[in-house]
């Protein structure tokens, strides 16, 4: 059996605050994975569901989940944005969204037309002209894509040539921009096989999907169990040396 010296007070609080973070975190990243997986769930279940009017719609589903929907307006066509920081190939290129006027005095619904591939020569791509008349839309009306931290400020306020351009979708900005009030989500339209937009449904979690959270979640829980190996490591009496046996 280990017999322990007695620890230093500050020695049992270090490795009880390291053992509770990092259990904290462990945690943490199985409750990220399991988010995902579920909102992976609610996008394939989204995807069957059958298709409604968008004034039928809540503009927020308090449930998160992507609505199948159809809707009619007329483009913006003069006020495109592009996404420049998604990863779907080598090329390069955007994600192209454009502002849809549903009705004279609402607020717009901005349209994810989908990601328009680059030429490789590290610029933007030019997106075609869109319809100057109204149009009919159907797609999947689901959260914009997240965003972070954008250095140097409103980079949308800094342009005057459209297209603009920006790395993170910030919906407060682009309703800024435009003057008018948007809708809380986006409508991304169904895939086209006509079209030079590339489309889909899904959840782009290629940067850290579920199973990568849960290698993060095992890699915490075992510097959890490092930091109470080497506490006792450190702690464990030491055998004094061994008296020399008296021989008759």
């Amino acid at each position: 059996m280990i017999q322990l010296r007695r620890p230093r007070w500050y020695a049992v609080l270090l490795t009880l605050a390291g053992v509770l973070l990092f259990l904290r975190l462990g945690v943490w990243q199985l409750h990220r994975a399991q988010e995902k997986e579920a909102l992976v769930r609610r996008y394939a279940a989204a995807l069957v569901a059958p298709q409604q009017a968008f004034d039928r719609a809540p503009s927020a589903p308090a449930d998160g989940m992507p609505r199948r929907v159809r809707a009619g307006g007329s483009y913006r066509a003069d006020r495109v944005y592009l996404l420049d920081n998604p990863q779907h190939d080598e090329r390069g290129g955007a994600e192209v969204y454009v502002p849809l006027q549903l009705d004279p005095h609402g607020p717009l619904l901005l349209v994810d037309l989908g990601f328009l591939p680059g030429s490789g020569d590290g610029h933007l791509p030019e997106p075609p002209a869109l319809p100057a008349g109204p149009v009919a839309l159907q797609g999947l009306y689901q959260p914009p894509p997240g965003h972070g931290f954008e250095m140097g400020g409103d980079a949308l306020a800094q342009q005057s040539r459209w297209p603009k351009s920006t790395i993170y979708l910030d919906l407060g900005q682009l309703s800024h921009d435009l003057g008018q009030p948007l809708y809380p989500w986006v409508l991304a339209l169904d895939p086209d096989p006509a079209s030079v937009y590339t489309r889909r449904h899904s959840v782009d979690f290629s940067s850290m999907p579920p199973a990568r959270h849960r290698a993060y979640a095992f890699q915490w829980f075992a510097f959890a169990v490092a930091a109470v190996v080497i506490f006792l490591v450190l702690h464990r009496k030491r055998r004094g040396p061994r008296e020399p046996s008296l021989r008759a």
